[in-house]
């Protein structure tokens, strides 16, 4: 127990040390102007931009034509809502008006790809497969080898492995990029080559001076950004273009930014797509299929020719007449490269830039009535079915408006929350001072240290992951002050119970630390499991509030253990606190402990002053009682017991006394005023 004591100052250090990096990474950013001092606000608090959208009319409908159910607006608001949250906004809201509007307000000054992200439509198309590869970037790293094999690792890196249908489809699908090898030996054969081996110095570059090495299939220097031929159709690899593959090699599908680009795509023109959970990246020909004909997608059991269940889950796709003829072209095309290039029998269903499905095209499908198989399950099927079904419903918006808005509560709301939390602190305080004296030095202290930490911790989040502060976020900021005061209530009390019982400072605070620490560890883990539990069941300002509950919990925690405890083990080393000062809020005699003796070190206690006291009788001599001076606790243990039981023998003889001090039965008088017996 003292071993872990014995430092207390390195937990501090520690403490101080992280304080000051985060607050050097934020001058850092504030220098640079990426970063501010101040932490966001939310929209309630700062006011931002509001757009309001309208559905509009399908090619060749009317208005009286466009029907949106309250199930078809709720998934409209939450692709809009997985938009805006990729872009970084947070606190935003997004709401349905008069049940067929969606308004959507973005706390301050949004980006303009932001709102891009807002005004534009979600769009499914369906487009053929024309390379399908790993989701990581290229590495420079993978490339230290022989020029022979450099590139040929490289496409062994950019296999699919997902299924058995895309691992077949793998194995040929480098037959496109065959040009690499043979691009790198054209730039050998160039003046320019630098020496007989350029590969070898593909490690030594740049990304993207890779990517632009590997994508300059005719060695001319030069990324073309126009096909080396005319495609014949939109599965033909014309069209991979050296800036496609350039970007294709840069791309990082895993990164999830990557797979946030929104549907700003061109559906005449090739995509570098990824795959929506990150594990494939593909170069997508144009656009076969809209996806507004897609008229229904429905999850359910495959069936065999009997009518009987196969017990493997598949979705169901319809298209309307239209689409019908287009998707049954498209399935001959695919069905015809089976044999041929087995990636490109693949076809990709891209919503909002992303795949989320890229199945295999097994037959001819001539009645638009296409079934996705795969190794599904009930929730999966029905989450691509959902996908799926989303992209068909009349979902092309216009922005009816789009204005700022004010603060709906206003700085004036703001300045009262903050003054709310003031007052509040200060209260604390003032008890802290009534009730602990010199102990409520500690507990500001570690209020202040709280209150740094917390305010560099949203000040960072707001930074880094677009954190704003709501005003139910100040509200649960207030409330922490109070979790954290009780902290130290807890550990204070526990080291005075400790003082009560007899133990030295020393001691008390040591064993109060071990007796405390698992009732403030098991409280913050409770506060923590609640603020969690609120945040992902809440939605809106709720969710701020329960956010900064959950941060403060856990800096309560860090600051109890890294310096409220720690600095308590230090003041109990200094001769105010340690001593017992009556105004240390640690005084045994204060406390009403059974022992008032006071630790002076090495071993020793110093003993409570004792002064004289009158003798029991009347006219006895006064017997004066020296200062028990410096002792040990068992000297003192001694001591008192010996005094106890002087006391009981002292007592013993006065009762004694007593009965020879009454009168005679024979007649004789007893004299007491001298102490002799007379005869009369």
């Amino acid at each position: 127990m003292a071993k872990k004591a014995s430092k207390p100052g390195k937990k501090i250090i520690s403490l101080g040390v992280l304080i000051i990096v985060v607050i050097a990474t934020l001058g850092i950013g504030i220098a640079r102007g990426s970063a501010s001092a101040t932490p966001e606000l939310a929209l309630d608090l700062q006011g931002g931009t509001q757009l309001i959208l309208t559905p509009t009319p399908r090619e060749g409908e009317s208005e009286k034509d466009v029907i949106v159910s309250e199930e078809d607006l709720q998934q409209a608001i939450e692709i809009i809502r997985k938009r805006v949250d990729a872009s970084g906004v947070a606190e935003a809201e997004i709401t349905s008006q008069a049940g067929r509007n969606i308004v959507v307000s973005l706390p301050g000054e949004p980006s303009e790809e932001t709102l891009n992200l807002v005004r534009s439509s979600a769009v499914m198309n369906f487009r053929p497969l024309l390379i399908a590869g790993a989701p990581n970037a290229v590495n420079p790293a993978d490339y230290d080898t022989t020029p022979s094999e450099a590139p040929s690792e490289d496409q062994e890196a950019k296999d699919p492995n997902a299924t058995e249908e895309s691992e077949q489809a793998t194995e040929e699908s480098t037959e496109p990029e065959a040009t690499e090898p043979q691009a790198t030996e054209d730039a050998e054969a160039t003046e320019e080559a630098p020496a007989e081996d350029p590969a070898a110095d593909f490690a030594n570059m740049s990304q993207e001076e890779l990517a632009a090495t590997l994508a300059d299939v005719n060695g001319d220097g030069e990324i073309s950004e126009e096909p080396l031929q005319e495609p014949a159709d939109n599965s033909d690899p014309a069209w991979i273009t050296e800036s496609m593959m350039q970007e294709f090699f840069l791309t990082d599908c895993a990164d999830p930014e990557s797979r946030a680009k929104g549907s700003t795509d061109d559906p005449a023109k090739p995509l570098v797509a990824c795959d929506v959970e990150g594990g494939e990246k593909y170069i997508l020909g144009p656009v076969d299929v809209e996806g507004i004909h897609l008229t229904s997608a429905t999850a359910g059991m495959a069936t065999n020719q009997q009518g009987q269940s196969t017990g493997k889950w598949i979705v169901s796709l319809q298209f309307d007449g239209e689409g019908s003829d287009k998707f049954a072209e498209v399935s001959q095309r695919l069905v015809d490269l089976k044999q041929v290039d087995p990636v490109r029998n693949r076809f990709a269903v891209v919503l909002d830039g992303n795949v989320i499905s890229a199945p295999t095209m097994q037959s001819v499908i001539p009645n638009g009535s296409a079934m996705i198989e795969g190794n599904f399950t009930a929730e999966s099927s029905r989450a691509l079915a959902n996908q799926l079904q989303f992209g068909s419903l009349p979902l092309n918006f216009t922005v009816e408006s789009e204005q700022r808005i004010s603060a709906t509560l206003g700085a004036e709301h703001l300045r009262t929350g903050v003054l709310t939390g003031v007052i509040g602190l200060i209260l604390v305080l003032l008890y802290l001072i009534w009730q602990y004296r010199g102990l409520s030095i500690l507990a500001g202290g570690s209020l202040l240290v709280a209150g740094v930490i917390v305010y560099l911790a949203i000040t960072l989040l707001s930074w880094l992951m677009g954190y704003r502060l709501s005003l139910a976020g100040v509200a649960g900021l207030i409330v922490a002050v109070g979790i954290t005061a009780d902290s130290f209530i807890v550990y204070f009390e526990r080291i005075r119970d400790e003082v009560r019982s007899g133990k030295t400072l020393h001691n008390a605070v040591n064993e109060g630390w071990e007796r405390a620490r698992r009732t403030i560890i098991v409280s913050d883990f409770v506060n923590l499991l609640a603020a969690a539990v609120l945040y992902v069941l809440a939605v809106g300002g709720v969710q701020g509030f329960a956010f900064t509950l959950g941060l403060t919990t856990i800096v309560d925690l860090a600051v109890i253990l890294f310096f409220t405890h720690p600095a308590m083990v230090l003041l109990v080393r200094t001769k105010f606190f340690g001593q017992g000062h009556k105004l240390s809020g640690l005084d045994p005699e204060h406390l009403g402990a059974k022992s008032a003796a006071v630790y002076a070190g090495r071993g020793r206690v110093r003993g409570p002053e004792r002064h004289t006291k009158p003798a029991r009788k009347a006219g006895a001599q006064e017997q004066a009682v020296p200062d028990m001076g410096r002792q040990s606790i068992a000297q003192l243990r001694r001591e008192k017991e010996q005094q106890a039981a002087k006391e009981a023998e002292a007592t013993q003889t006065a009762v004694a006394v007593e009965d020879k001090e009454v009168s005679p039965t024979d007649g004789t008088d007893a004299d007491t005023s001298d102490g002799k017996e007379t005869d009369k």
